[in-house]
């Protein structure tokens, strides 16, 4: 099977234009989060879907620069977005990580994808999000390509267009879905923030890259950022005003199951 990563990134996002182009100890942000993603262990290939728009012209050029496949879609339908990409690259299992978690850990990466190859016939779509238990910032979602096309068909509330999967996780009674919970028992999903959004996030995770980036060491782990934090309390603070805030909050109203789903249609793995 071919299991494809497709990291959606533009620049003209609504809360913080340019993110990814952010600078990281001399990089773009975008750039930093691909050499996280690819030191994951396990078989995949990476696709960058970003805009047709010509302001991600520069995004086209990254990709050339460093070697990953990008395709060009749609501005705001990113579940059009996701799933062209993944069917113009013949994929059978798709992942979704979106471009705002340049603090991803590549061992999380590896938990939920190994979790979803070992029981691909017992779930159509495997995530670390429904409930999350990680720091926010270390999202991963697998589906197979079929449970994609799926929802790219039927899907049609503007809110399942724009986050390419509510569709899918909002209906448990019709996909068999699964989640790798955290393995320490532990919850931290709504008191560390470290995905970006706003300038604050951009000093938090700019100052983490500031004391943990090394060149002998570029991947630092979940574990690093965690005992730095302990060190250096006044680096959380730098965000934590918006700690727990999350997208669907302007779409409380028309999601019909969120945090956790019925238990009766989730099945969970301490990952």
């Amino acid at each position: 099977m071919k299991t494809l990563i497709v990291i959606q990134a533009r620049r003209g996002s609504r809360r913080f234009p340019n993110k990814v182009m952010m600078p990281l100890k001399g990089k773009p942000l975008l750039i930093r989060m691909i050499e996280r993603i690819r030191a994951a262990k396990v078989d995949f290939e990476i696709v960058v879907a970003t805009t047709i728009e010509p302001l991600d012209d520069s995004i086209r050029q990254i990709c050339r620069d460093i070697g990953v496949k990008c395709y060009s879609g749609h501005p705001t339908d990113l579940l059009d977005r996701h799933y062209r990409a993944a069917a113009g690259e013949r994929a059978d299992v798709v992942v979704k990580i979106p471009s705002d978690c340049p603090l991803i850990d590549p061992a999380v990466i590896t938990k939920v994808l190994e979790y979803y190859f070992s029981h691909a016939a017992e779930y159509d779509f495997v995530s670390n999000l429904h409930p999350a238990s990680y720091p926010d910032g270390n999202d991963v979602e697998v589906m197979s390509m079929q449970v994609l096309e799926q929802a790219w068909r039927e899907a049609e509330k503007p809110f399942e267009r724009e986050h390419t999967t509510p569709f899918i996780w909002e209906w448990p009674e019709r996909f068999r879905i699964g989640n790798v919970r955290w393995e320490t028992g532990l919850d931290y999903s709504r008191s560390h923030r470290w995905t970006i959004d706003y300038p604050e996030d951009y000093h938090f995770i700019s100052t983490v890259y500031d004391r943990l980036w090394t060149r002998e060491r570029p991947v630092f782990s979940m574990d690093d950022i965690l005992d730095l934090l302990e060190l250096e309390p006044a680096i959380a603070a730098l965000n934590e005003k918006y700690a727990g805030e999350y997208w669907y909050r302007d779409y409380l109203h028309e999601l019909r199951t969120i945090r956790p789903l019925r238990p009766r249609a989730t099945h969970e793995h301490q990952g």
